[in-house]
């Protein structure tokens, strides 16, 4: 490096300093005490455990030091010219690594085999700590494999090729751009970094994201009804209404034309109605689950018949859409309404909260009863927050990654059509939020009939009867496979269950002419059972399912509807409301 170079280099240096200074100053101590405190609780537990057989530890602790001390001189072998195999790769998919110094440069080989000894050591002694409960042992699996995670050389610059190489050849400029992103990253957060993911300015709804042809019928305090214009002469006779989840918005149903869950139906000849969630402002701060029930799902239903003079519909809800929609139907039951939908059909949904994946690493009393507090106080659960902790739960693809492209290279996020709805996020009405953590999650009161009560109606799941299609994901880290196929269990009539490829989204989002297959099967008592004799499928489920709706359309077709009254073209304004305020469409 020349002198004029090491000048560039150290004047950004000092910028980036100060600039770092100016951040944190601005900042204010995160409302984590409760999850903090759950954390050492549980890393003093496990400490006093673990103490009670010394010699194990030493044992465990002696081992490392020697794979330790043969790594270094593995090192020391490869920098006199040897050929030396490595003691521990990453994982298959693990990218954290990917340049060639990782592997050529025999000191940063060490670096990284260090770190992946230490930190698989670490993974496998919270597995090995005796007399945890299940619960004591997820979370601090979970907050074990956060802090390993935090710790990867890749994060740093000091410890990583590729990053210390880019900041010489631009003389720090990368930094400096860094900094520029991470100050407009702060300023749109809500207590926690929102890492940035995409270029949310290069899609504007309607015109490059959600543009099936549509329009809003019916608008009310929690939602927008979009009634989607008819693609075919003749349609099913029963609508079909989708209960898309309120924690994120609808249209990643209605992406791209490509992607479209949505264009997919209407070409296939279903009048589809989409509910369009109020994204929840102080207006909203009373709004509780049975409200989302009732004046949302039952709502919708009312406005689906004055719409198409149809009273009986088949239904669709994803995620905690397909909750509120199973919910809305045992009410019905409970109240011996005629059961206005027909057939329901389930993406990724939980009815059983008894295995909630790894968001189970938040659920607990103490935290709940914190999280209660706090939506009391503020009510609302504010979108971003939430979005940092589904990142968390795949933080090296979902948060690491996105943080040293941004922060520590400069570069400034492509455009992906699916992480702009990632990164779309949505408020959560406070009382809405305590009702999902403490009944459903954290004492699973759903699945128990009577428990669970909408207007003081009790939810019994058994009284549905009507034929139900449960399509979950093999990779779901949100809504456990094993466990959605438990919560369909719960319901009476004719289930059919579909598992697709992929994960929470990516294995809903496959359509026709896709890269993921599904699985399908007879019905077992147990899911385990089910996937061992169920058939691989190419190619994706939806068709699948169309030919499983195609039996239930009601009668004959009839002629294409048209849309008497439309308020606004879809997709409507509720959609357009936004938490980031730099991104296009805001109306927050």
């Amino acid at each position: 490096m020349n002198q004029g170079s090491y000048q560039r280099l150290m004047e950004s240096l000092i910028r980036c300093n100060e600039q770092l200074f100016e951040l944190a100053s601005k900042q204010s101590q995160p409302t984590t005490q409760a999850l903090l405190q759950m954390q050492m609780q549980d890393l003093s537990n496990a400490l006093n455990k673990g103490m009670e057989d010394p010699a194990a530890l030493l044992t465990q602790q002696a081992n490392w030091w020697q794979s330790q001390l043969q790594l270094f001189q593995n090192a020391m072998l490869k920098q006199a010219g040897q050929e030396v195999a490595p003691m521990v790769e990453p994982e298959r998919g693990d990218r954290r690594f990917r340049d060639s110094q990782w592997q050529e440069h025999p000191w940063y080989d060490y670096i990284k085999q260090s770190y992946l000894l230490t930190a698989r050591q670490m993974l496998e002694q919270v597995d090995r700590i005796p007399d945890l409960t299940d619960a004591e042992r997820d979370r601090l699996r979970f907050f074990t494999r956060q802090m390993v995670n935090a710790l990867a050389p890749s994060n740093f610059l000091a410890s990583n090729p590729e990053l210390l190489k880019l900041t010489l050849e631009s003389g720090g400029h990368n930094l400096l751009d860094g900094l520029k992103l991470l100050t407009e990253d702060i300023e749109r957060s809500a207590g926690t970094l929102n890492v940035r993911m995409t270029d949310e300015s290069a899609y504007q709804l309607g015109r490059d994201l959600a543009t099936t042809a549509g329009e809003v019928i019916h608008q009310a305090p929690l939602f927008e009804l979009i009634q989607y214009r008819p693609s075919t002469d003749t349609v099913a006779k029963r609508p079909l209404l989708i209960v898309p989840p309120f924690v994120n918005k609808y249209y990643i149903l209605d992406l791209r034309p490509e992607n479209s869950l949505v264009k997919y139906l209407v070409d296939q000849g279903h009048t589809v109605l989409m509910i369009s969630w109020a994204n929840p402002d102080q207006r909203h701060t009373q709004v509780d689950f049975e409200d989302y029930v009732v004046d949302g799902v039952l709502a919708a239903l009312d406005a689906v018949e004055a719409a198409t003079g149809e009273r009986e519909v088949n239904a669709v809800g994803y995620c905690i859409g397909g909750t509120l929609l199973a919910t809305a139907m045992a009410y019905m039951a409970g109240r011996r309404m005629k059961q206005r939908v027909k057939s329901a059909t389930f993406f990724t949904t939980i009815l059983d909260f008894s295995q909630p994946g790894e968001l189970g690493a938040f659920i607990n009393d103490e935290i709940v009863t914190a999280m209660e507090t706090q939506n009391a106080e503020n009510g609302l659960m504010d979108g971003r927050q939430l979005a940092v902790t589904f990142s968390l739960l795949r933080e090296n693809n979902l948060y690491w990654n996105y943080y040293i492209d941004g922060y520590l290279k400069g570069q400034s996020p492509m455009a992906f059509d699916l992480l702009h709805w990632n990164c779309d996020s949505t408020n959560v009405a406070g009382p809405t939020h305590s009702t999902m953590l403490r009944q459903l999650y954290l004492e699973n009161r759903l699945i128990q009939p009577g428990e669970f009560t909408v207007r003081g109606s009790k939810i019994d799941l058994g009284k549905i009867t009507v034929p139900t299609y449960f399509v979950s994901t093999m990779d779901d880290h949100i809504a456990l496979w094993q466990g959605t196929y438990q919560g369909m269990q719960c319901l009476a009539g004719e289930p059919t269950f579909v598992l697709g490829e992929s994960g929470h989204i990516a294995g809903i989002i496959n359509p026709p002419g896709g890269k993921y297959g599904h699985y399908t099967g007879p019905l077992a008592d147990a899911a385990e059972d089910w996937l061992e004799q169920a058939s691989h499928q190419e190619g994706s489920w939806w068709t699948h399912w169309q030919g499983w709706l195609s039996e239930r359309q009601g009668a004959e077709p009839v002629p294409a509807r048209n849309i008497n009254k439309g308020i606004a073209p879809a997709p409507g304004d509720y959609v357009q409301v936004r938490l980031n305020p730099t991104a296009k469409g805001d109306a927050a």
